[in-house]
Order: C-alpha cells, then sequence, then structure tokens
C-alpha cells in the first residue's frame, strides 16, 4: 500500500512514541513502541518482547497509533493497520536496533532481548487538527 507523503513525512518528522495493539484470544493488548518506518517499502520496524510478542506470533494482524501533541492538544494522528512478521535474523535485527535506539537517543545496547517485527502496512489514515 502506498503511503502518502503528507502521512509518511509526519512518521520520520521525529521520534514519537507509537501505540502498539496486538490482539489474542479476542482480548486487545496495546503497549507503547518506539518504531522505525520505511516510506519506500511501507514498513514499520518495531523491537519488542513479552506479550506483544507472543501475541504476534499466535495473530500477526496489528495496529500502530502515532499522535503528536503540544499542550495537551493532538496536533496530528495517524494510524495503521497492519501484518506483523518476526525477523529472525541477527543482522537485520542489529540494523534495526541501531536505526531506532539511535532515533530515540539510545544507545546500541540497549534491550538486547528484543525481537525485530517487521510490519507492513496495508492501510493508513491521518487526521490534522
Amino acid at each position: 500500500m502506498a503511503i502518502s507523503e503528507d502521512t509518511a513525512r509526519l512518521l520520520t518528522s521525529e521520534p514519537l512514541m507509537a501505540h502498539l495493539a496486538t490482539c489474542v484470544d479476542g482480548r486487545p493488548h496495546v503497549a507503547p513502541v518506539w518504531y522505525s518506518f520505511d516510506a519506500a517499502e511501507g514498513v514499520v520496524e518495531v523491537l519488542t518482547a513479552g506479550r506483544k510478542l507472543s501475541n504476534i506470533r499466535q495473530n500477526p494482524r496489528v495496529a500502530l497509533s502515532i499522535q503528536k501533541d503540544h499542550d495537551g492538544h493532538a496536533q496530528w494522528r495517524v494510524t495503521l493497520l497492519g501484518t506483523a512478521m518476526v525477523v529472525e535474523d541477527d543482522d537485520a535485527k542489529r540494523d534495526a536496533t541501531r536505526r531506532i535506539n539511535s532515533k530515540y537517543g539510545a544507545g546500541e545496547a540497549a534491550w538486547p532481548e528484543n525481537t525485530l517485527v517487521r510490519i507492513r502496512v496495508g492501510s493508513a489514515s491521518m487526521s490534522e487538527y
């Protein structure tokens, strides 16, 4: 799916938190994550572990919500729906870790237990306020 240039610009504009929604046994689970977005590929990468990872292994359908606020007021919001894939490649994980952690000002060695997940975006919606 092609994501508009305006939406891609917002997703890559600054290090904002995304909220990743996973689902298992018909119940939602939402948690904040750092992310990287590749507009050319239409792919979001996250590094995660625990409940989110086990949920993705059982049901790869996910949603991401990213919102920019200023003084408690929403400036814009992007919602992405997609399919997640767990990536068991050490080189890919190392590259993603470097990319994501540097975006958020963390060292490359932060959270070494995390696993790389790539989310192929199927649909996107954007609202500016």
